[in-house]
């Protein structure tokens, strides 16, 4: 398959946790007034400092939710060398921004996504916001929308080429609900097959478990500033593993 540029989106995307989200944004505004006036009745700039801190971390939560993710996902889809007749998974896939990036590597291939839709985590999260954001991506034609929890996935075992999760898998509740859901990434995974999680919170638990689980090449690592979730303390980080090939 040719390279994939990082274009703009056609779609709409929403906000990532937009409880969060908005929570920082009225402290962010909260700070900043308080720290001004403090500033004015001071004459020193050193209480400034806070609200430059915050302005910073809702800068960096704007751009990730906005545009890094985009730009991370698909440097990311680009470096799998997709032929084009992949069977892709998406865990937690929200409103479809890496859903649909992935379809647009597809030719006679399928992107399914699944997710519960709830607006705790996607702004406007909704199977029909997904559908929608497919037409306008033009790839329609290529993907399959689901609701469904993912520690209990609804497909057969070894369906899946590739499977990917960008900041859902966090949103399970305890650890052994997590462990679940990898369990059945792993399950629907065919051998050979490769599984890529972006995540912000227990990237470590995933990898501990995929290398308990028999993955091979499992690996951890940051992802950079442009996946920051609020500055360099909540980097969002990518566990990588391959499913072995069945022994004859």
């Amino acid at each position: 398959m040719t390279k994939q540029t990082p274009s703009p989106r056609r779609g709409s995307y929403g906000f990532d946790a937009p409880t969060v989200f908005g929570a920082l944004g009225v402290l962010t505004a909260a700070i900043v007034v308080m720290e001004i006036v403090a500033a004015v009745n001071s004459r020193s700039v050193w209480p400034l400092i806070p609200a430059v801190v915050m302005l910073t971390m809702a800068a960096f939560v704007l751009h990730t939710t906005r545009r890094g993710k985009f730009i991370v996902w698909a440097a990311l889809l680009d470096q799998l060398a997709l032929r084009g007749d992949e069977r892709i998974l998406d865990l937690g896939c929200g409103r479809g921004a890496v859903l649909l990036m992935a379809a647009q590597r597809l030719t006679t291939g399928r992107a399914v996504g699944i997710d519960l839709w709830q607006a705790t985590d996607q702004s406007g999260n909704s199977a029909e916001a997904t559908r929608r954001n497919a037409v306008a991506e033009g790839v329609e034609d290529r993907v399959d929308v689901h609701t469904g929890d993912m520690t209990a996935l609804p497909f057969d075992d070894n369906r899946f080429d590739v499977i990917v999760s960008s900041l859902a898998i966090h949103n399970i509740s305890g650890r052994s609900g997590r462990e679940k859901a990898i369990g059945e990434a792993v399950r629907v995974l065919r051998p050979g097959g490769r599984l890529l999680i972006a995540d912000v919170r227990a990237s470590r638990q995933y990898q501990t478990q995929l290398a308990t689980l028999g993955m091979r090449n499992v690996t951890r690592r940051r992802l950079g500033w442009q996946f920051w979730w609020g500055g360099p303390w909540a980097a969002t980080r990518l566990v990588t593993a391959t499913k072995p090939e069945r022994r004859n």
